[in-house]
């Protein structure tokens, strides 16, 4: 990691009042979400650092300690307060048979105690945080069998631990359910490695994965600490559920499901215990607005079904729901309390939903509907409908954006010129580089850093090399992050401007399980997306494949820059016949084989070896730190 503390600044004195200003206006006399937050602890380790098999760190709670200290101004004092209450980590009783590991990752896994086993529901980011969290609860609870693990929707922070708590053996075997909402795999699939690598680039400005953790840098995402950098995995569903209504008993613990796919995820489904009378809302309602487009990137979500999910649990469970859990944030207890909370984190999604298309329907352009996007007074002082994951401000340009599109029917910005072309000319209209950063300095000095922002933009598009430009545009980021009530605003604002001062730091993430694991229509539907349309230029490549451990047939037709996969079907003239399994395929594929081992050996290999040469030179990688804040 680079020294992400050179040039950082302190607060300004606007910055300052406007965070101290805040603090004043919201009630942070109110202290329900801590006593809730901390309710059924048992235990914790209080040095929570956890590594890989290298000592690399994959998850430091350790780093956080300056959260139990006074409030600092460089921090939104409402960020604060929540950084404050995803701090808690540990094992925690819900109710009888019912209990919680977190804070040992971004995401909870919840666990309920069945007759002879457990269940364990969203087995986090990574393989080794879900094993430590699972040894917590082993040492306080006693070793029991799993006997289902439950994701309750498609993001990897839902899944990507599963083999730290099973392995595939035990699900071959019959032992461990598995069971997904419908579409979990494609949707899995889809959002985590179709787009893999540039919501990945974009995930470290929203989860400031670089950033250090200090009042000056990484504090929290809202929705947790943040997200662990282990080891993904995924083992595919053996149970789909796809209707409002079904029922399920596993080890004696009845589940009821209600669907709300369309709402945090493609792919989600929410939970009733009956036995319990408890709700898992999965992560439709936590403590805060989510996301209708996340800033990492990902499909619009739905703000009509979000809101009508939440009414169906009131609809369907209102009466009986006696606790209320997540799989992120900490539980709600009493059905008074459950219900007024539901209620109104309904109201707010549908006020965001409605007024957003009002005034879209009024003509206004997203980014003005944004600067309109206020609460109601009565909502606005609920600390679970405040901005620290999403924003009332992009969600609303993404409701824009899910009916009518990106653009905003201005001809003007039909066929816009390209950000460094389009910034060169501003600069010379503006007077030039001098001017402009003489003009932009001023706009600093009197705290209009939003503008500050969008004026060195150009300047640093126009010539990457000014380093005034630069710097100055970074201050401007800096003092917007320090305001910033949403974690993921912060991040975003914090990590450019780090970049922009020099400090840039490449992650990557190791797709190869995912791969191994996805269907081969979706493992071949992404191979597409490797080709280089240059390199693919005029050629014309047929391949047969038999997958051997998976007893299927399929043909690859390379042709027009494009790859066309076809199942049960194999040409009767081709350039390449394959007879090799799934392993050795993704391994040729990203170039962890060499092609002669397999041209090689005739068992697996036929035909031409130059095509296949050929064929494989053309499937290129991609650039993980294409850049963001510069050209």
């Amino acid at each position: 990691m680079g020294d992400f503390t050179k040039n950082i600044k302190d607060a300004s004195q606007i910055t300052k009042k406007f965070n101290e200003e805040l603090k004043e206006k919201l009630p942070f006399n109110d202290d329900i979400d801590f006593k809730e937050a901390q309710k059924g602890f048992i235990e914790t380790d209080e040095n929570l650092i956890i590594k890989g098999d290298d000592a690399t760190i994959l998850w430091d709670m350790k780093g956080y300690e300056f959260l139990k200290g006074d409030w600092e101004p460089t921090v939104n004092p409402s960020l604060w307060r929540q950084a404050q209450l995803n701090l808690y980590s540990g094992l925690y009783k819900v109710q009888d048979k019912v209990y919680q590991i977190r804070s040992y990752d971004i995401a909870n896994i919840t666990i309920i105690e069945g007759d002879n086993g457990i269940i364990v529901i969203d087995p986090l980011v990574s393989s080794e945080t879900a094993r430590a969290g699972m040894e917590l609860y082993y040492k306080n609870r006693g070793t029991k069998p799993v006997k289902a693990v439950i994701y309750t929707h498609s993001h990897v922070d839902h899944y990507g631990g599963v083999k730290g708590v099973i392995s595939q053996e035990q699900v071959d075997n019959g032992e461990v359910q598995v069971i997904a909402p419908e579409g979990f795999m494609e949707e899995a699939v889809s959002e985590n490695v179709f787009a893999g690598n540039a919501m990945l680039r974009r995930a470290n400005y929203m989860y400031g994965f670089t950033l250090n953790k200090s009042a000056k840098g990484q504090v929290d995402v809202g929705l947790g600490k943040n997200a662990s950098v282990g080891s993904s995995s995924l083992i595919a569903p053996t149970t789909i559920i796809g209707k409002n209504g079904e029922k399920i008993t596993v080890d004696g613990v009845d589940i009821e499901f209600l669907m709300a796919s369309g709402t945090e995820a493609p792919a989600e489904f929410m939970m009733y215990y009956p036995q319990f009378k408890l709700f898992n809302a999965a992560e439709v309602v936590t403590h805060h607005i989510h996301n209708i487009l996340t800033l990492r990137g990902a499909k619009v979500r739905d703000a009509k079904k979000w809101w009508k999910a939440i009414d169906s649990i009131l609809l369907t469970y209102g009466d009986e729901i006696e606790t209320l859990i997540a799989q992120h944030h900490w539980p709600k207890w009493g059905n008074k309390e459950i219900i007024d909370m539901l209620k109104k984190e309904r109201n707010a999604y549908k006020f965001l939903h409605d007024q957003s298309l009002r005034l879209a329907n009024q003509g206004y352009t997203p980014i003005e509907i944004a600067e309109e996007m206020k609460l109601p007074q009565s909502l606005e002082n609920e600390w679970y409908l405040r901005d620290y994951y999403g924003s009332f401000n992009h969600n609303s340009k993404a409701i824009y954006q899910f009916y009518l599109g990106w653009y905003d029917g201005n001809p003007a910005n039909l066929y816009g010129l390209p950000p460094e072309e389009v910034a060169k000319r501003y600069v010379e209209f503006m007077g030039g580089s001098d001017e402009v950063l003489r003009k932009a300095k001023k706009s600093f000095d009197e705290g209009d850093y939003r503008w500050v922002a969008e004026v060195c933009k150009h300047l640093v598009f126009a010539d990457p090399n000014n380093k005034n430009a630069r710097y100055l545009e970074a201050d401007a980021l800096e003092q917007l992050g320090y305001q910033a009530e949403s974690g993921t605003w912060r991040n975003n604002f914090l990590v450019g401007a780090a970049e922009l001062r020099g400090n840039k730091v490449i992650t990557s993430v190791d797709i190869t399980d995912a791969l191994l694991n996805m269907p081969t229509e979706l493992l071949f539907e992404f191979m597409g997306l490797l080709i280089d349309k240059n390199l693919a230029a005029g050629k014309e490549i047929k391949i047969n494949l038999n997958l051997t451990d998976r007893n299927e047939k399929w043909n690859l037709d390379l042709e027009d820059s494009v790859l066309i996969p076809r199942m049960n079907y194999h040409e009767t003239s081709p350039d390449i016949e394959l007879s090799i399994d799934i392993p050795t395929f993704v391994a040729l594929m990203l170039g962890e084989t060499s092609y002669d081992e397999i041209t090689n050996d005739k068992s697996k290999f036929k035909g031409s070896s130059e095509d296949l040469k050929e064929f494989l030179s053309i499937l290129s990688g991609f650039d993980y730190g294409f850049n963001m804040v510069m050209p």
